[in-house]
């Protein structure tokens, strides 16, 4: 069984709704999280993000200023911050698929639907530190790999035929946060 020593990992928690910044940071606080730091807006959270360096995003999608896939996508962007390998973790109360496609597409790690409960939170959670996924470097895209598994033998035409696109591993995570 995989557990996550949650008392290592930093989070920050970007929603513009203060009732929901506390039931995350009452959530990640049960899980046994010390460190959980705020953002009630997009550009807060960047500055956050700079500030703090957390292990973990937790973002909605609707903000001011600017909104979880924008900020997502300035995250993402290679060289311009310390990390933008971290897991970004996306909520909201949308779960229609082309909302999630978009999400993916903009570099999300996980996704998870409002109202949220604390067995999908720790899954969501468990899965970005356990089974962090490759990350694609393409023209027009770098975040962690879209597809969830690889299928041997897929016949399908391939999607990355060009050649053109990078497979980065990420810096391996501090194996003492995950503990077996």
């Amino acid at each position: 069984m995989v557990r996550i020593d949650f008392n290592r990992l930093r989070f920050l928690v970007v929603d513009d709704n203060a009732h929901m910044r506390r039931i995350l940071r009452t959530l990640l606080h049960g899980f046994g999280t010390r460190e959980v730091y705020e953002a009630e807006d997009g550009a807060g959270a960047l500055e956050a993000f700079t500030h703090y360096m957390p292990d973990i995003v937790l973002v909605d999608w609707v903000m001011p200023i600017f909104d979880g896939l924008e900020l997502t996508q300035m995250i993402r962007q290679p060289g311009s911050n310390a990390n933008p390998y971290v897991p970004i973790i996306m909520l909201s109360a949308h779960s229609e698929k082309k909302r999630i496609v978009t999400a993916r597409d903009a570099g999300v790690t996980e996704f998870l639907v409002k109202p949220i409960s604390a067995k999908a939170l720790y899954e969501r959670i468990l899965n970005a530190v356990a089974n962090p996924r490759p990350f694609i470097k393409t023209g027009s895209y770098f975040g962690p790999d879209r597809r969830r598994g690889v299928n041997p033998n897929y016949a399908g035409p391939e999607r990355r035929k060009d050649g053109k696109s990078e497979v980065i591993h990420q810096p391996q995570p501090d194996k003492a946060k995950v503990l077996i």
